[in-house]
């Protein structure tokens, strides 16, 4: 298992190593011990979740609001989706950027996001499945989303793929609109944050 730093201050993406023989496969694909020693502290567990999608399944740009946010650990036990992580964190020197991971269940991979960042994904295949570990619980007061077709960001999204997007992420605001109406997290929030979990 190998963790590195993404563009994204404060994202990781975690090779895994899988081991199969013709009884099947085994990956241990989550280790406490591992990322706490890349971000500086343990992730708080609270709830976990999963998603199977439809090839073109378009989720996100999807955020938390600091205090406390939503750090997540991302893997995909089958299929294969693009998984995108996106600074929205006012003030941030990376204020806008994003990075890219094709989590795919034939090369295992997981990715990890502090609070204050965000997270959208789209399934490159039908069935996907998306598992994800949150430290804080689903609070629909304190979660916001961003367009994940804003003109602006210029995610990586496939050409080749017709999106389908819900309800909530197709009436969804801009970066720059939701910058202006104060849905934002900002750095000085996430940083405090993230200093506050190390000296817990």
């Amino acid at each position: 298992m190998e963790i590195r730093e993404l563009a994204v201050p404060d994202s990781y993406v975690i090779d895994l190593v899988p081991h199969g023989d013709s009884r099947g496969s085994f990956t241990e694909w989550y280790r406490a011990d591992v990322l706490s020693e890349a971000v500086g502290h343990p992730l708080g567990l609270a709830q976990a979740n999963h998603s199977v999608s439809a090839r073109g399944a378009l989720r996100g740009i999807h955020f938390a609001l600091v205090p406390p946010g939503q750090a997540k650990y991302v893997y995909c036990p089958a299929g294969r989706v693009l998984d995108v992580v996106v600074d929205i964190r006012v003030g941030s020197p990376t204020f806008g950027v994003h990075d890219s991971v094709v989590l795919d269940s034939d090369a295992p991979r997981a990715v990890y996001l502090a609070e204050g960042l965000g997270h959208a994904f789209v399934s490159l295949a039908d069935g996907s499945s998306l598992t994800y570990l949150v430290s804080t619980g689903y609070d629909p007061t304190r979660e916001f989303g961003i367009h994940p077709l804003d003109t602006e960001l210029d995610l990586p999204w496939p050409a080749d793929v017709e999106f389908e997007l819900s309800a909530r992420d197709q009436v969804a605001p801009t970066l720059a609109e939701a910058r202006e109406k104060g849905l934002l997290p900002t750095w000085a929030e996430s940083t405090a944050r993230y200093a506050q979990l190390r000296g817990a």
